[in-house]
């Protein structure tokens, strides 16, 4: 993105170029909803708040948003199981963690607020926690369970630990697999992420991050069902020998 924020623009449009910064503006109590239509430096004024702090934090943001996607388009193929298990865990699972539960609220307040103009956004709210269910519960176990177990195999190379290491990688695909299935009707139901005409700041805000989930998924199925999976697995003949 390489975006550099300045003061004179409009905070509807920082809150969705931004990732996160609606998080910084409901910390200072910054209308970027329906009072969104209006230069950061008025809207910070109004408050008395210090216009260089707020720049710093959002360009702090904008920055950690840029660094996200450098690291996601890194070739990890040749990584070890140690440092891709780690960043799959820092990266992708520490993203959920704070995504998931801030755009919960979201997807509930435009179905609250915008669900009698657009039914759908019911179904919206429907698949978007049954997504939401389905990745909290499968990062436990893989946390807990799955990624202790390759840890362990690739540091022994023993065949007992590789059998621990594989004995739910079918689960965990299809897991995926059900993921990978909201995550589609949820694009369905959004008309590819696009709002209706007229829709507020929130409305846009909400669908630009349910697409940036949608992205970040990919790359997370990727790295674990085309890379980690399959060396597990082509691992299987030396530990038969």
């Amino acid at each position: 993105m390489n975006y550099t924020v300045n003061r004179y623009a409009k905070v509807k449009d920082l809150v969705i170029q931004i990732p996160r910064s609606d998080e910084l503006f409901k910390q200072y109590r910054i209308d970027f909803c329906c009072g969104g239509n209006r230069p950061l430096h008025e809207a910070l004024a109004e408050k008395n708040l210090e216009e260089q702090v707020i720049l710093e934090a959002l360009q702090i943001l904008s920055d950690d948003a840029d660094e996200r996607k450098e690291k996601s388009s890194s070739d990890w193929s040749s990584a070890s199981y140690m440092s891709l298990l780690d960043h799959i865990v820092n990266h992708h699972h520490g993203f959920l963690t704070k995504e998931l539960p801030d755009l919960s609220f979201y997807v509930t307040k435009i179905f609250r607020v915008h669900g009698g103009a657009h039914p759908e956004l019911a179904e919206l709210h429907k698949l978007y926690h049954s997504l939401r269910t389905e990745l909290e519960q499968h990062m436990v176990k893989e946390e807990q369970v799955v990624f202790p177990a390759i840890y362990q195999y690739g540091t022994t190379r023993s065949a007992a630990d590789w059998e621990a290491a594989v004995k739910r990688v079918s689960e965990l695909e299809s897991e995926h697999e059900a993921a990978g299935d909201l995550l589609k009707k949820i694009r369905s139901i959004t008309n590819d992420f696009t709002p209706p005409p007229g829709a507020c700041t929130t409305y846009k805000m909400t669908f630009t991050r349910l697409e940036a989930l949608e992205e970040d998924m990919f790359q997370h199925i990727h790295l674990e069902n085309n890379i980690l999976f399959p060396r597990l697995m082509e691992e299987k003949t030396a530990q038969n020998n």
